[in-house]
């Protein structure tokens, strides 16, 4: 066997050196090299002889001196001496070992070759490459939901890649806000939304688009909210437009409202700026639903608010001039209210509710319950007519009614009839109808109405009809006076002929 491999003291030092500045470039512990090291010199001195062994290599942090050992594991009957060893040859080495146990014995390998360098070179670099990915892995996936600032790098396919010094995020398509527009070199804070590992080491995904970049920006930007005092119960997002949020405190003389706007506005500015002008509404959050509705609706002014028995829907009653206020651009107050509170929220005018109640009826009808009657009503009504018509008979023997009396009592005894069913067989005793009390009217003459009379007409005299032509001649109607001459004519011959005289007499059709 050659001799260990042992560093000399300028070797020494150069080997730790270098340990150190490479485990400072790659931002790792020095264990991580040491061990990443000690993995390639194992896999270089695996040749000849101690190819098949299960070689170890310990790297001494001290001095820099590689020591190599083969394990074993101790079996009753060797298989495979290379990597087992009886019990009595391992108690040589270690006394104290028992079958099932692993020894491990120092063995001196010759000097590794230019491939074996390659080789061991290409497993450091692995190595490495793993346990750099494994720790940028730990980090970031503790920042799950944080706020990371990075720079734009790249553009590829709609997606945004992102530098974040030691890593890379993406920040997809569905993550970024519509009316945004990323350019390399740009600057941006984003939402962590997810890590994951991957074959090309983790997956960083990003978000722009995400409600919790709004709450963790107020988180920064506001310290009351960063300590707790106030906290922020609700948030309603549309990327890019305008958001709400509903912020609460339990603490005496605290505004939180007006803690999350700052001074001037200065506070809720540079969170406006950063989301590149977004409309930001702060309001604050209730426990009774119809307060926080109404404030939810904010910078409308509510009339009133009512909850629905259904525990899920508020009517809201606002005057006419704040109904558009109210719903919104496209209905986004209204669409972000609802998405605050929780509640569907359907918003009405205040005339067009006075309109409602007013075509309902100022009074309602009570249902009573129903009495048992051990008299039909219709027959109470018949009495009555037949008690009425016997008093009226009574006084007709006094004194004879006049003709009106007499057409106003059958009235009466007409409307009775309306009221009372007939008796079984014929009318109701009693009872007098309108064609008993009316006259009978002849029926009409059907050959009369076929008979028609035709009247002579009145003859003019010769100035009338001169007259009459001479100012339908100045009123341009020259066809009308040649019509009227022609009739003329015509009553002429009709008077001269006496075989037309049944014109002037009554004819049938």
């Amino acid at each position: 066997m050659a001799t260990a491999v042992r560093a000399t003291p300028s070797g020494k030092n150069d080997f730790l050196t270098a340990i150190s500045q490479l485990a400072v470039e790659k931002n790792l512990p020095k264990e991580v090299v040491f061990e990443a090291v000690e993995l390639a010199l194992a896999s270089a001195y695996k040749k000849d002889s101690l190819a098949n062994a299960n070689l170890v290599v310990k790297i001494d942090g001290e001095t820099g001196a590689a020591r190599v050992f083969a394990q074993h594991a101790v079996v009753v009957e060797v298989e495979d001496p290379d990597v087992e060893m009886t019990l009595e040859d391992a108690q040589k080495v270690a006394p104290n070992t028992y079958v099932g146990d692993v020894v491990s014995t120092e063995v001196f390998p010759q000097n590794a070759g230019r491939i074996a360098a390659q080789t061991a070179k290409q497993v450091v670099l692995q190595r490495l490459r793993e346990a750099e990915r494994e720790v940028v892995f730990e980090e970031y996936s503790g920042k799950e939901g944080d706020i990371i600032s990075g720079v734009v790098h790249r553009l590829e396919a709609r997606h945004v890649y992102i530098d974040l010094g030691k890593t890379e995020a993406v920040l997809p398509p569905s993550e970024q806000v519509r009316i945004e527009h990323y350019r390399p070199g740009q600057r941006l804070k984003v939402y962590l939304l997810e890590v994951h590992k991957a074959n090309r080491g983790p997956q960083v995904t990003v978000s722009r688009s995400h409600k919790n970049l709004l709450r963790r920006l107020f988180e920064l930007e506001v310290p009351e909210i960063f300590r707790g005092t106030v906290e922020i119960k609700a948030i309603a997002r549309e990327p890019g437009f305008r958001s709400k949020v509903a912020v609460y405190t339990r603490q005496d003389g605290i505004d939180p409202v007006g803690a999350c706007v700052g001074l001037r506005g200065i506070r809720i500015q540079n969170i406006v700026n950063e989301l590149n002008g977004e409309r930001i509404d702060v309001v604050q959050w209730d426990p009774d639903p119809e307060l926080f509705v109404q404030n939810a609706l904010s910078p409308a002014q509510v009339h009133s608010v009512q909850i629905l028995s259904d525990g899920a829907t508020a009517e809201v009653v606002v005057v006419d001039r704040q109904l558009s206020l109210a719903i919104g651009k496209e209905g986004q107050n209204a669409r972000l209210a609802a998405k605050l509170t929780g509640l569907r929220i359907d918003i009405k005018s205040l005339s067009a509710v006075e309109d409602e109640e007013a075509a309902e009826p100022t009074s309602q009808m009570v249902a009573e319950p129903e009495v048992e009657r051990e008299t039909p009503i219709w027959a109470e009504v018949a009495a009555q007519a037949e008690a009425e018509a016997a008093a009226a008979a009574a006084q007709a023997e006094v004194a004879p009614a006049a003709p009106a009396a007499q057409a106003e009592a059958g009235e009466t005894a007409a409307a009775s009839a309306v009221v009372a069913p007939p008796a079984a067989g014929g009318r109701a005793a009693g009872i007098r109808f309108a064609d008993e009390v009316l006259p009978a009217v002849p029926p009409a003459d059907t050959k009369d109405r076929r008979r028609t009379r035709r009247v002579t007409p009145v003859r003019e005299t010769e100035e009338q009809a001169r007259a009459r032509r001479t100012a339908a001649a100045r009123r341009g109607g020259g066809r009308r006076l040649l019509e009227e001459e022609i009739e003329e004519e015509l009553e002429a011959v009709v008077d001269d002929d006496e075989d037309f005289g049944f014109l002037a007499g009554e004819t049938e059709d």
